[in-house]
C-alpha cells in the first residue's frame, strides 16, 4: 500500500484552504484536492468586500490565491485535480484521482456548492459582471441602481428583499404566474414598495458588450412576445446545487444533497468531515465557509489523536 495520510482534504475555496492551513500548522501533512477549477464559487466574484482583514476590499480570485499560498506556506501539498471517487466502506478511505489511489486515515470534504445557473445566451460573458447569484456577497455595488431578480422561490424573495436596502428598484422576474416561495416571503415582497414584478417572463439572453451589462431580452411564456429589459444588474436566485455527486451516496445528505453534521463537523462516516457550502444551506458567505474548515480541521485532528494509533 502506498503512503497513508493523515487527512487528505476533498476541494478548495475558503473552507478547503483553511482546512488545509489549520491542518498543515498541525503537522498532519495534509495533500488538498483543488480540483481543476480551484478557489470554488469565489474565482466568478470580481470583488470581496465583506471578509475582515481586507479594509479596501480584495478580489475573490486574489484572495483565493493568498489562502491558497498560505496554507502551501505550512506544507500543504496542493494538486488541482478532481476526485473521481472515494470508498469509505474501510480504513484508510481510497480516494481516486484519474488512474491513481491515494489513501487517507481521514477525509475533509469541502467541495462546495454551485449556484444554478440559467445558461441564456451571453451569460458567460457577464458572470460576475453584471450577472451575481449572491445579493449578500454584491448588493452593495448596485446601490441606487435597478436590478433584477430571477426566480420564485423563498430564496429569490429574501434576496429581493435584501436588495432594496440597496437598490432604487428591483424587478422579481419568474417564468409563472405562481411563485413557490412560502406565503410569509411572497406577502413581504409584495409588501415592498421597491419591488416590482415580471410574472410569466424568463430571460432569453443577456445584453450588453465590452463588460458592460445593459439588461437582458426577456420572454413571455404565454405569448413568445419579447422585449428588451434595460437595468444595472441580476441576480439568478434559483437555488445552488451541492458537489456530492463523486461521494455516490456513501455519506448521508439531506434531500438536496447536502452533507449533514452528526457530531460537530463529522458528517455520518467516522472519520469523514465537512465544511463550508457542501454543508450550508443557510449563509454561504466566505467568512463561514472559512470557519466550517478550521472547524473541520480541529475535529479532524482530535479524531486523529483519539481514534488512530
Amino acid at each position: 500500500m502506498s503512503d497513508v495520510r493523515d487527512v487528505i482534504i476533498i476541494g478548495s475555496g475558503p473552507a478547503g484552504y483553511t482546512a488545509g492551513l489549520y491542518t498543515s500548522r498541525a503537522m498532519l501533512n495534509p495533500l488538498l484536492f483543488a480540483g481543476f477549477s480551484s478557489g470554488g464559487q469565489l474565482m466568478l466574484t470580481s470583488d470581496v468586500e465583506n471578509f475582515p482583514g481586507y479594509p479596501d476590499g480584495i478580489g475573490g480570485p486574489e484572495m483565493m490565491m493568498e489562502l491558497r499560498s498560505q496554507a502551501a506556506r505550512f506544507g500543504c501539498k496542493i494538486v488541482d485535480k478532481n476526485v473521481d471517487s472515494v470508498d469509505l466502506s474501510e480504513r484508510p478511505f481510497k480516494v481516486n484521482v484519474g488512474s491513481e489511489i491515494y489513501f487517507a486515515k481521514s477525509l475533509i470534504i469541502t467541495t462546495g456548492a454551485e449556484a444554478i445557473w440559467l445558461n441564456a445566451e451571453n451569460e458567460e460573458i457577464h458572470k460576475g459582471r453584471g450577472i451575481s447569484t449572491c445579493a449578500t456577497c454584491d448588493g452593495a455595488f448596485f446601490r441606487d441602481k435597478e436590478v433584477i431578480v430571477i426566480g420564485g422561490g423563498d430564496s429569490a424573495m429574501e434576496e429581493a428583499n435584501f436588495l432594496t436596502r440597496f437598490c432604487s428598484k428591483v424587478t422579481i422576474v419568474h417564468r409563472r404566474e405562481g411563485l413557490r416561495s412560502s406565503q410569509i416571503m411572497e406577502d413581504r415582497a409584495k409588501e415592498n414598495p421597491k419591488i416590482q414584478w415580471k410574472l410569466n417572463y424568463q430571460v432569453k439572453s443577456w445584453l450588453g458588450s465590452d463588460g458592460n451589462f445593459e439588461g437582458a431580452t426577456l420572454v413571455n411564456t404565454k405569448t413568445n412576445e419579447e422585449e428588451n429589459f434595460s437595468c444595472d444588474g441580476a441576480f439568478i436566485a434559483i437555488g445552488h446545487k451541492p458537489i456530492t455527486s463523486f461521494l455516490d451516496g456513501q455519506v448521508e445528505t439531506d434531500e438536496h444533497g447536502y452533507l449533514l453534521w452528526k457530531e460537530n463537523s463529522m458528517t455520518s462516516v467516522s472519520g469523514v468531515f465537512a465544511g463550508g457550502d457542501v454543508v450550508d444551506t443557510r449563509y454561504r458567505q466566505a467568512i463561514t465557509a472559512a470557519g466550517m474548515g478550521c472547524m473541520a480541521a480541529i475535529d479532524a485532528e482530535r479524531w486523529l489523536e483519539d481514534n488512530v494509533h
